[in-house]
């Protein structure tokens, strides 16, 4: 059978995925607490004929099928703790706990149960037409993706040594460009290294009219804070890419006391990981400084997470998909990015294979349609043309390497 027959097989499934995803959207589960959609996920492949394993908090089927080369494609499946404000008839209601204990409402805002759809759609479709194809497809649903946990945690569980090792690995993610429908990546770096910093202020606090018998964290922080200014201004290579942002800034409860402390909530973007570490570098020795200048009598707390890999696309596994792209969903269908300052931890398991691999992005919203970004508590795709094309996109990636 032709690629082309199996692309027009998804026929079959048009109406479970849409009700699959509708049934994801409405039940989505914060990172790494995402037990219901990983038994879904688990039930599903099996149901398909995969061998699966729950590994790190995710799931794992494979599928071999003779000699040929062997192909790993990630989906993320975890939600946020968005509110969601769509109106959708299907939109969450969930509510979870989170790792600090508060409860908070829970939202595919990223568009992960696009993935999930998408990937078990393409996983159905190997499966049923093991007769067009070689080799070895690895569906892997990852879990932790929005607080960079999922991928260690798989890894850490002994990803690498209880699956076969893949050749290639693949990705993608539905965004706000191009239109739905069309798709597109680029060589090299992609999506940024990021990661998140938490810098704690130690000061002394005392009554606001007594200034002079305090260490005041707030006006230490402000010092930080404008400081931090100069980083990427003076200290980073005008002709490289950097971001330094403070995102919160936390002290004190009452207008007439000095706090003893202040919180400061930071994050980092690169395309490079040696301004990476630069960033960082002069990050701790900046609030070090500010610190000792302000007479701190204790050290600040400085610690890093969430801490994104970069993602820079192979070139040679990038030719190749972005020509089967072109062939099976047309030439007007496939677009090619500019770098992107969204940060991924899919590259962590490419690593820990040392294999090359491939992520790219396709459209969610149709002409006309109110469009808003990924973590909106108004993101909303297009169900269709979106989990048709990211469903294709899935399959012809894998079948470029797989198929007969």
């Amino acid at each position: 059978m032709t690629l082309e027959k199996i692309l027009a097989s998804l026929d079959e499934i048009k109406d479970w995925q849409e009700e699959t995803y509708k049934h994801l959207h409405a039940h989505p589960e914060l990172s790494m607490q995402e037990s219901e959609t990983v038994k879904f996920i688990e039930e599903t492949l099996t149901s398909y004929g995969y061998d699966t394993q729950v590994i790190g908090g995710g799931v794992v089927g494979v599928l071999v099928n003779g000699a040929g080369p062997k192909v790993l494609f990630r989906a993320d499946i975890d939600g946020l703790p968005v509110k969601e404000e769509t109106g959708l008839a299907y939109a969450s209601q969930v509510e979870m706990t989170d790792k600090d204990g508060q409860t908070v409402p829970v939202m595919h805002a990223c568009g992960h149960d696009t993935h999930i759809t998408a990937g078990l759609g393409a996983a159905w479709a190997l499966a049923q037409h093991k007769d067009s194809w070689s080799g070895t497809y690895i569906a892997l649903f990852q879990p932790g993706e929005e607080i960079a946990a999922g991928a260690k945690s798989m890894l850490a569980d002994g990803l690498v040594d209880r699956i076969p090792k893949p050749d290639v690995a693949l990705a993608q993610h539905v965004l706000t460009t191009p239109e739905a429908g069309k798709v597109g990546s680029k060589v090299g770096p992609f999506l940024s290294s990021a990661a998140s910093l938490k810098v704690v202020v130690k000061g002394q606090g005392a009554h606001g009219s007594m200034p002079n018998l305090s260490i005041d964290p707030i006006v230490i922080g402000s010092a930080i804070v404008s400081k931090l200014q100069s980083i990427v201004a003076r200290e980073v290579d005008p002709f490289k890419f950097a971001v330094v942002t403070v995102g919160s800034f936390q002290a004190g409860l009452k207008a007439n006391i000095i706090p003893d402390k202040a919180t400061l909530l930071l994050n980092i973007r690169a395309y490079d990981e040696e301004v990476k570490e630069q960033l960082l570098a002069a990050i701790r020795r900046i609030v070090l400084a500010e610190c000792q200048a302000g007479g701190c009598l204790e050290e600040p707390e400085i610690s890093v997470f969430d801490n994104y890999p970069l993602t820079t696309n192979d070139a040679q596994v990038r030719a190749r998909v972005a020509s089967a792209f072109e062939d099976y969903l047309g030439q007007e269908n496939v677009v090619t990015y500019d770098p992107m300052t969204a940060s991924e931890d899919f590259s962590y398991i490419a690593q820990a294979f040392d294999i090359p691999y491939l992520y790219w992005g396709f459209g969610g919203f149709v002409a006309g349609q109110d469009v808003y970004p990924n973590h909106s508590p108004k993101f909303a795709p297009a169900i269709q043309p979106t989990l048709e094309t990211g469903t294709k996109a899935a399959l012809i990636a894998a079948y470029s390497y797989l198929g007969k």
